[in-house]
């Protein structure tokens, strides 16, 4: 099964839509069945968090975290308060040093969740551990994550959890590490769940949190249909000047595209040897600079490995990962692109756990993680990022096609019990494109609603 596409429409998920009120809400509890929630989904202008905010933790950490959420205008605890629906939990564990540490900060957490809201967010902020570490410390951070993917699994009501790690020492109120987690906060998180994000140091970055990309200029390969086109109209609803990519055969769809978010659009065929210049070439023309590439475009070609020939094999690679590595390859080499210069690659799930039939397509994908991490320093002597979005089951009109049975079971294997949207995806490459993400480089972040396979 393909977890991802460039298809067309979100597609609905009518079971959700059915068992969130009334009557079909009331015959699943009765049959032990499903209850997705309706996700709370990024809208601009809405609050970041409905509901009261508390912070834990006994450092001065979490009292420089507590500041900056008052700065946003956040209603925020320092305490429980018994039967007090709370919109967020952030627990700061910056200065854990043994595993008996986390007893006292994690039973206050479930003594608080049943105090959640509908779309709850808890947010640990701790260090990642290090090979350096002593190993009491090494045990007591690496705990964090077993303790992150496990209350994820058991929040309900659309609730998620996610972490931030504090690289290179950094504090846990730096501005990358604040920018991290107004995104797990927001609306833009709905599909993240069980995830983490490492945060590295950066001066601070100013920032228009409604209008991020005011300025900026993007480029979004198969930006046609589907999740490409949702990258584009996000891109383009925060401000940036957006060139739409796709193959000549969409063009008709691309055009749509591109004069609905006023950007432009380029017919190009991004395995071209010179695909990368023709983007410079077309954005510095038109546009001035080049700030910010998504590569999205990918395509399947499934077979089991037995029955695998050259033709499907080869033109997975070229179009996924070979395409990207030759294009970044131009883009680095131009003194065009950006001083900030941002590069967001999507993924997939089936690169971290596979997919049966999908050996070419999984290498292809894993490929892009490999090829992000080893970007990162190239990218770090210019002030950019780069970093990749793994999607898991997406509502798409390829996912539409699958027998209905499947189609089903797929969706209800991760801790939300439902499907994401296109736009879940373009939210998480939002967030990566941002002048505030300044220091969060070199991250795969996976929009599965933490899937059950994989990491």
């Amino acid at each position: 099964m393909t977890t991802h596409s460039n298809g067309a429409r979100e597609k609905a998920d009518k079971y959700t839509e059915f068992v969130s009120r009334g009557f079909g809400r009331d015959l699943a509890k009765r049959l032990g069945l499903p209850q997705p929630a309706i996700l709370r989904r990024y809208n601009p202008g809405a609050p970041l968090i409905e509901g009261p905010v508390l912070v834990m933790g006994q450092g001065a950490g979490s009292d420089d975290v507590a500041k900056v959420l008052l700065d946003w205008h956040q209603d925020v605890r320092r305490h429980a308060t018994p039967k007090e629906k709370l919109g967020a939990i952030v627990v700061v564990l910056d200065e854990l040093g043994h595993p008996e540490q986390l007893s006292a900060p994690m039973l206050a957490v479930g003594a608080a969740l049943r105090d959640l809201n509908k779309n709850a967010r808890i947010v640990t902020i701790s260090r990642p551990a290090l090979p350096s570490d002593a190993p009491a410390i090494a045990a007591a951070r690496n705990g964090v994550d077993g303790i992150v993917r496990s209350v994820a699994k058991e929040l309900r009501a659309g609730a998620t959890a996610n972490g931030i790690l504090l690289a290179n020492g950094i504090a846990a109120d730096s501005p990358s590490a604040m920018a991290s987690l107004r995104f797990f906060l927001s609306g833009r998180s709905a599909f993240v769940d069980g995830q983490f994000l490492t945060a590295s140091a950066v001066g601070e970055v100013a920032g228009d949190w409604d209008k991020p990309l005011n300025g900026c200029v993007a480029v979004v390969t198969g930006a046609a249909r589907g999740i490409g086109a949702a990258i584009a109209r996000t891109l383009a609803r925060d401000g940036a000047t957006v060139i739409a990519v796709d193959v000549p055969a969409a063009g008709d769809h691309l055009a749509a595209v591109a004069n609905d978010i006023h950007g432009t659009a380029l017919q190009l065929d991004i395995t071209a040897p010179d695909a990368g210049e023709r983007i410079l070439d077309h954005a510095i023309s038109r546009h001035g600079r080049l700030d910010i590439v998504v590569h999205n475009a990918g395509i399947t070609r499934d077979k089991l490995l037995a029955n695998m020939d050259a033709a499907k094999w080869d033109s997975v690679i070229a179009v996924n990962i070979a395409s990207q590595l030759r294009m970044n390859e131009a883009f680095l080499a131009s003194g065009d692109f950006g001083g900030n210069a941002r590069i967001i690659s999507v993924a997939s799930t089936s690169g971290i756990a596979g997919n049966r039939g999908q050996s070419n397509y999984a290498a292809s994908k894993a490929g892009v993680m490999g090829m992000v991490r080893s970007t990162a320093p190239l990218l770090e002597a210019r002030g950019g990022t780069v970093n990749a979005v793994a999607p898991g089951f997406i509502e798409t009109d390829m996912t539409a096609k699958i027998p209905f049975a499947t189609r089903e079971v797929a969706r209800r294997l991760n801790s939300l019990q439902q499907g994401g949207r296109p736009g879940d995806v373009a939210e998480a490459i939002a967030f990566f494109a941002q002048p505030a993400a300044a220091g969060v480089t070199a991250n795969v972040l996976r929009v599965c609603g933490q899937n059950l396979v994989g990491q």
